[in-house]
């Protein structure tokens, strides 16, 4: 596991293992996710969320937008920022968002309709993992684009915001995983099981 082929390797068996959750499952954990994260006090504190649009089996975060928006909460997604290599901004997210794909395929918020936010003024930050541990480990695709979106976090150890959340169906827990000196940890993991951290 410390080799790079090795890394690819454990993407790809838990990039399968989620694939392979059914449609029902997939729904069942969005909903249990929703219920679950909607009892959290840092959530109902927070005024401004990040989400992501899910692909490639991915636990679906975007219920948890409809319940921020009854509530008054600003939601956003990730845009591959245009001109920073690796770099995410977050665009307002709402019912009537007009979308087109980024290079990866991903669906993204037209970014001319309206002004990005800059992470540091996020809250709270729901992000996809690969896989996970419980002490701390994430895996990743491998771009690094959340990593280095938030590297302030590392170099500025007493910015607390914002808080991120890594998401992730409980079948993506792996024993340990190695942490790279860039890797930013996390606040805490959500699954369709709970919460850890």
């Amino acid at each position: 596991m410390d080799s790079e082929s090795g890394k690819r390797q454990l993407r790809r068996q838990l990039r399968n293992k989620r694939r392979t959750l059914s449609s029902q499952q997939q729904s069942f954990a969005a909903q249990a996710l929703v219920d679950i994260l909607t009892r959290q006090p840092w959530l109902k504190r927070a005024r401004h969320i990040a989400l992501y649009w899910p692909a490639d089996g991915e636990l679906d975060p975007r219920p948890i937008a409809h319940w921020a928006w009854q509530h008054g909460i600003a939601c956003y997604l990730p845009v591959l920022h245009p001109w920073h290599t690796r770099q995410l901004w977050f665009t307002p997210f709402a019912a009537q968002t007009l979308f087109r794909r980024n290079r990866f395929g991903i669906p993204e918020p037209i970014k001319h309709r309206a002004a990005p936010l800059s992470p540091q003024h996020l809250d709270v930050v729901l992000l996809p993992l690969v896989g996970f541990d419980r002490s701390g480990g994430r895996l990743g695709m491998g771009g690094g684009f959340y990593d280095t979106t938030f590297a302030f976090k590392r170099r500025l150890p007493g910015f607390s915001k914002p808080r991120l959340i890594g998401i992730a169906h409980s079948c993506q827990e792996v024993e340990q995983l190695p942490l790279e000196p860039w890797d930013i940890g996390l606040d805490a993991v959500a699954t369709e099981e709970g919460v850890i951290g």
